[in-house]
């Protein structure tokens, strides 16, 4: 099952999590937890949801932090989260890049003509005569 996916009414969230039909109201008024939306409007839970609102409950009830700080907490670990999955993109990215660079480095090095050597840290010089008077 998609753990993302909206299935549980508010009554069934409230009864998995041990918590208050209206307590979960609160949260998605608070903005800790946004539930999913049926057609006619009714909340909508899916197991993440219901995992973060055990999560704001612990935080509550064992660690003694306030809705504010349950809230910024929940901010942060979204932010983490999408910042890791950006790391994960311009990881992909870099290792893309570096493939084609070597692949175009060994295209050119095949195309290179035998009695050329390649010649690397070392300075190249243009001598130009002088001209003659």
């Amino acid at each position: 099952m998609d753990e993302d996916r909206p299935v549980f009414v508010i009554s069934v969230a409230a009864e998995l999590s041990g918590m208050h039909p209206q307590t979960l109201r609160q949260y998605d008024r608070l903005g800790l937890v946004t539930p999913g939306r049926s057609g006619g409007g009714g909340r909508r839970y899916s197991s993440r949801d219901v995992a973060l609102l055990r999560e704001v409950q612990r935080l509550s009830q064992e660690e003694g932090v306030n809705l504010a700080g349950i809230k910024r907490i929940i901010d942060l670990e979204n932010q983490v989260e999408a910042l890791r999955a950006r790391v994960g993109e311009l990881n992909a990215e870099v290792t893309t890049a570096r493939n084609a660079l070597g692949t175009a480095h060994d295209a050119v090095r095949a195309s290179m003509r035998r009695d050329l050597v390649p010649l690397r840290d070392a300075a190249l010089v243009v001598w130009k005569p002088q001209p003659r008077r």
